[in-house]
Parts: structure tokens; sequence; C-alpha cells
């Protein structure tokens, strides 16, 4: 290995001025930016932002996998509809359909479990642990010695964070590894459907309107953290009572114009800003292109074995939707990429980097080398990665990937917990057990055999295939008979595996079973081998992440650190966009542009009272004074990624005035590179929300208890 990369302590020292609009910042990066947010007109002091404990940070919530807002003291959440989908889907079977036809609840009591992987986390604390982590780690570690030990310390600081059982805690890196940080989160568990409208609103415009501008979808739901009478985060249970959330979002109706500034919070979950050309050329060339083909084949798969059968449909629907979201942006990244040569653009920058690098380093030999093992271990990393997605095209299987977790988890818990592999220890049962439940509402065994033999097809046709894998599958003729072979599909029997040893899962003649038994050496290998690049990229990465961050200060260019999954903020302005030449546009859509894409076909049908609202013009005070009319969505240049899908938009003074839940789809190439003239992030209008609550759905429990603030002409509250 080689000794750490010596720079000059003048270049890691300099600052650098911050850039419009580009930038997920954390929040405590955000004083340093208090004059270009003055400068676009936010009133809060930066000050405010970066303290956790204070409105407005403090109500920005995740749900794992979204992002949410409290918007009232009694715990209500309210977050995007696709968000909540899993909530609506569960709830859901063909003769009550609540995808179709939405649902509210008039009374706590009518509230509806949203599922037993649905959490609510607030984040409270935020410290740098990258000492604790990184400091006195051997130069001449393996790899894999290198990634167990940085993860034994990591499993420490989390064990000693979650003391008080309330919370979870993580230590995700920063910067490629550069940097660590402790998050700890009140986890609340007890999460209840309140109200989502049908999907003919929340999801108007379907998978073909998807990463598309005009848009015209009321995104929104809302959900209920309940906790235990102590006021502490409990088990679901009827004896529950709604979570007093501290502080919580107003609404705010007095609406927005063209460049007027906004501020987003909210959990991003994965960037890739600071990646080689040859990562992107991978990406690009390689790996996208075939995860395409897999999504859409999968798609195709299921929606062939569950037509005509109305209730495999509302089971698969949560999961059609998720692969189609993925699918979509996959495309849009391979179509950007051939819109817009990132990867030279990149070449450029990386060469420009390297000549600096070498030039300022005070070992120029010692800069060459490491920017050598840097490009050998990211092309290991890379054909790596090509056998885990074949491993997991092979196994496309919920049963199995069933069987392969319990076989995992019975040999992880022989260990004293703290030795145990992450996401196998005592404080991942809950969500293990969640996630095998969760196949009661979206698993129908024709359907998983189906993918499963259709998977395997292709699989032979895949380029890499992991050493030894071939000899253990089953032939696609096999696969039918294994189904009736295995008791996994009970949900009982299912979770009756999480408390059973080694040795039962050598004795059992379930199919699944012995099948995941059989991979279980295989799929070690490639998770040692994973340990193996991963070890050595935590070593190079840093260094190499410290020298970008050196030239990028030295060029006044901004540095935050890649999305993954933390609390984060962006700023930006309304604003429309040129996608080409000749076309423009505009920021703003309207109801009237509901009405005008309605064919009475699916994705574009809209209920009929809501169009007869629009026909009549009930728009009462939600009536844009310069629009004549209710806006729908409105576009900003904030910088946003997934995971900010339900994220807070605020206006300068931190009151909510819309929800995030997409990007245009000349826009999704910003997760590899920011083009400030055409990136453009979607947003929900809170005034289509609320409209759509007092007009059509007639939601009058939830508007009553939220604090909305009206335009001053409006009179009295309403």
């Amino acid at each position: 290995m080689f000794k750490k990369l010596a720079l000059p302590a003048a270049l890691l020292a300099m600052s650098a001025p911050s850039f419009a609009d580009e930038g997920q910042w954390q929040p405590y990066q955000l004083p340093q930016l208090k004059a270009e947010l003055k400068k676009i007109g936010i009133t809060i002091p930066a000050e405010k932002l970066a303290d956790l404990s204070k409105h407005p940070m403090s109500a920005i919530v995740s749900t794992g996998g979204c992002s949410a807002s409290f918007v009232s003291p009694e715990g209500l959440v309210v977050t995007n509809h696709h968000c909540a989908y899993d909530a609506i889907q569960r709830n859901s079977s063909a003769k009550k359909n609540y995808i179709n036809d939405g649902f509210l609840a008039k009374t706590r009591a009518e509230e509806l479990p949203a599922g037993a992987s649905t959490r609510i986390y607030v984040t409270d604390k935020v410290d740098n642990v990258t000492k604790e982590v990184t400091q006195g780690l051997a130069a001449n570690l393996s790899g894999r010695e290198r990634r167990e030990q940085i993860q034994s310390r990591i499993k420490k600081l989390i064990a000693d964070c979650e003391q008080d059982k309330a919370y979870r805690c993580s230590v995700p890196s920063f910067h490629r590894g550069l940097e660590y940080y402790r998050i700890r989160q009140m986890m609340i568990r007890d999460v209840r459907l309140v109200y989502a409208p049908p999907d003919m609103i929340g999801n108007y415009g379907g998978d073909i309107d998807n990463f598309e501008w005009p848009r015209h979808t009321g995104d929104y739901s809302f959900l209920r953290a309940y906790v235990g009478k102590d006021g502490r985060p409990a088990d679901p249970s009827p004896d529950n009572v709604p979570y007093k959330s501290k502080d919580f979002l107003v609404v705010s109706a007095e609406g927005i114009k063209n460049g007027d500034p906004i501020l987003l919070a909210g959990y991003p979950g994965r960037t890739s800003r600071y990646k080689l050309p040859s990562e992107i050329r991978f990406a690009r060339d390689v790996d996208y292109p075939v995860r395409a083909a897999e999504m859409m084949a999968d798609i195709a798969t299921i929606e062939a074995a569950t037509k005509g059968n109305a209730d495999d449909e509302v089971r698969y629907a949560s999961v059609v939707k998720g692969i189609n979201n993925r699918l979509k942006k996959t495309q849009g990244l391979i179509d950007g990429f051939a819109r817009k040569d990132i990867a030279a653009i990149k070449d450029a920058q990386d060469a420009s980097f390297r000549n600096w690098l070498i030039g300022s380093s005070k070992s120029p030999a010692e800069a060459k080398a490491l920017l050598a093992k840097l490009d050998a271990i990211i092309a290991e990393d890379m054909a790596l990665s090509q056998e885990e997605l074949a491993y997991g095209v092979a196994t496309n299987s919920d049963l199995f990937n069933s069987a392969r977790t319990l076989y995992r988890l019975a040999i992880e818990k022989e260990k004293p917990n703290a030795q145990r592999e992450s996401g196998y220890q005592e404080r991942d049962l809950a969500f293990i057990k969640g996630r095998l439940t969760r196949l009661e509402q979206s698993f129908v065994a024709k359907v998983d055999q189906a993918r499963l033999q259709a998977a395997l097809q292709r699989y032979t046709k895949l380029d890499k295939h992991p050493q030894g894998l071939d000899a253990l599958l089953p032939s696609v003729e096999a696969v039918a008979a294994m189904y009736p072979k295995t008791s996994l599909t009970d949900t009982a029997k299912r979770l009756a595996w999480m408390d059973k040893d080694r040795a039962a899962f050598h004795q059992s003649d379930d199919a699944f079973i012995q099948w995941a038994v059989k991979l279980h050496d295989i799929g070690m290998s490639l998770e040692n081998r994973r340990k193996e690049v991963d070890g050595q990229l935590d070593f190079i990465i840093p260094q190499y992440m410290e020298a970008v961050i050196a030239w990028k200060k030295s060029e006044g260019k901004p540095v935050y650190p890649d999305a993954n999954s933390t609390l984060r903020v962006t700023y930006g302005t309304v604003g429309s966009y040129s996608p080409r030449d000749g076309v423009t546009k505009g920021p703003f859509t309207t109801v009237e542009g509901i009405a005008e894409k309605h064919t009475g076909k699916d994705p574009f049908i809209a209920p009929a009272n809501l169009l007869a609202a629009i026909k009549e013009q009930r728009y009462g005070i939600f009536k844009d004074p310069i629009l004549g009319t209710v806006p729908v969505d409105f576009l900003t240049s904030a910088d946003t990624t997934g995971g900010n899908s339900g994220s807070a938009v605020m206006n300068k003074r931190g009151e909510l005035i819309g929800l995030n839940f997409d990007s245009t789809y000349e826009s999704i190439t910003k997760d590899w590179y920011f083009d400030t003239k055409i990136t453009r992030a979607i947003h929900m209008d809170i005034r289509y929300m609320l409209w759509v609550m007092k007009e059509v759905d007639h939601a009058d429990n939830i508007l009553q208890e939220m604090t909305i603030k009206y335009p001053k002409n409006a009179g009295a509250k309403k």
C-alpha cells in the first residue's frame, strides 16, 4: 500500500466561494453560504438553518426512502403520493382499491396502518467521527482487513449511540470515505395512513409523464406518527397516541412567482459527481444498458403474469411502480449521456486535476503512483459489479431472497452480536421481519415463478458470471417443481425460520431453503471480494478526494459531498428553462392543463369532480393573481435527486409552499454533472394540494388541523 499522499497545508486550508443553485449542502455548511442565501432573498438566518433543533430543520423528516415534514403538532406528516404508495397498496384489494379511489380518514380511529416496514426518522444529532473511524489504521492492511476494521469501529459507534432504544443511528461516509459522521435519528415505528388522493390525481400522467415537463400531478399524501403514551417510539398499538412534534411547518397559500427564492430540505439518495471518467463510461456503456434491459424484461414478465387478475395486479402495483421509476431514470441517464458528452467534460476536468496534483504534490512520484493505483482499483470495482449484477439476475425471486436472508441470519446469530455482519444484528431483526411480512401484500407464487424463469433465461446472455454459479442454478424447466416444495409462501412459517439454527437449514427439504444453502458459498465469495475492493477504495479514494477538494477550492468551485441519504439543504429560484434551441418551458402549470390532457384513457383520466371544479372555475382563494387560475406544479433550479421525493419546498421565511417530486428529463444526468442551464426540479404547488383538499376531496378535518397562511386579501381562515 502507498503511504498517505502529502499535499501542502496551504492548499488544504483554502476556502471557496459559494456557487448558485448547485450543491446539496450539509446543514452545518450553511453559515458559509449566508451571503449567497441573503443575495437570493432568503430571510432565515443561516445559523438557524444549521441548527437541527430549531425550526424549520426540526420539522424535516425521512421515511427511510423519501423525505417528508411535520405539518401539525399532532405528528401529521406530508410527503409524496408515490412515497406512501406501499401504505396505500398494502391496504388495498380489488374490492377496496384505495389506489384507484383514494383514502381519507375523517377520524383518528379510521387511520390505517402504513405497514411493518414504514418508519419516520427525525434527525436530531450529527457528530463528526472521522478520527474514531479512520485514525490508527495501518497502511499495510489488506483491503478486506481495512474494510472489516472500519466496519467494526462503525458498529461500536452505532451501538454506543443506540443505548437509548428510541434512536436509530448510522455512520455514513462523506466525500467517498474522507469523512464520517454519526447521525442520530428518533425512529418512530407506528405510522398510519391518513389521506391520499386517488391515483388519478396523485399519479396523473403515470409513467408517460414521469420525469417530463409540463407536469400536472398532485403528488401528495399524509401520514401520522404515533408513539406510546410516554411520548417515546413504540411498536404499533391501538393504545398509542399521536407524536407531539415540537416543530412543524406553516403551510403558505400566499403563492410564489417566477424568480422567487426557495429552500429545499430533505434526504437525497445518491449522486456521483466526483467519480472518474472511466466510471462514467462504464455506467453509460455497460452498466446502465444492462440494468435498463433487465428492468424492462422484469416489468413485462410481471404484467403478463398478473394480466386479467385484479387482485394480482394490485399486489404487484407497488413493485411495478418502483421498477418503472428506476427504469425511467436509468433510461434518462442513458439518453442524457448521449445528448451531452459528460465523459468528455470529465476527461478535461480530470486531466486538469491530474496535472495540478502532480505539480502541487510534495512528491510527484507518489502522486503518479496514487493515480495509477486509483485507476487499477476502480477497474476492479467495475468488473466485480458486473458479477454482482449477474448473481442478482439469476436469483430474481422473492422466495429465494427470503431464504437467503434467513440462512445468513442463522449463521450470523452464531456470533456475538457485535461481531455480526451489519444488517443481521439484533437492531436489524425488526427490519428483517418487516420485509418478510411485507410479502403478504406483494407476492403471488405464479408471478414469482414467472420472474425467476425469465431471469434465468436472461442470465445466460450476460457477459460475466460468478465462478461456480452456473452449475448450481436450476434449469428453467425445473423451477416450476420448486414452488410446491416450499413453505416460505406462508407468512407464519416464513417468519418461524428466523428462530432456527444453521442445522435446521441443512436438514430442511424445502426447495428454496436448499437452494439458498447451496448458493451461500458463492454469495460469500462475492461479498468477501467486495470487501477487499471496498477496503482498497477506503484507502485510496479519501486521498484522491482530499486532493480534489483542494483543487476545486483553488478554482473557486463548490465543495459539498455527494448525496448519501443524509439530511441536506439546497436552494434556488423559480424559473423556466430551454431544453433545446427554440424551445422554452415556463415555470408553472395550471389546472386547465389537467383538463387539456384528459383523454378518459389511463393514465390521463382526471376525476369527474375535479374536472367539474375546473370547468366551473371554483378557484376561490387559491387562484393565482398572475396566472388567473390554480397552479399545479412548478420548476426551480434546486439541486435534487432520488430520495428528495417529498422534500419540503419552502419560501424565504421557511413556510411550506410545495413538495418536490421529480426532475425534468433533461436533468437526470445531474447525478453525475450539474448543468445550471437545464437542470430543473419539479415541485407540486401547495395551493393545488389545498384546493383539491377543499374543493374535490373535502378533507376538511386535515385542513383544519394544519396552520395555513392564506393570502392577505383572502379574509378570515376558511
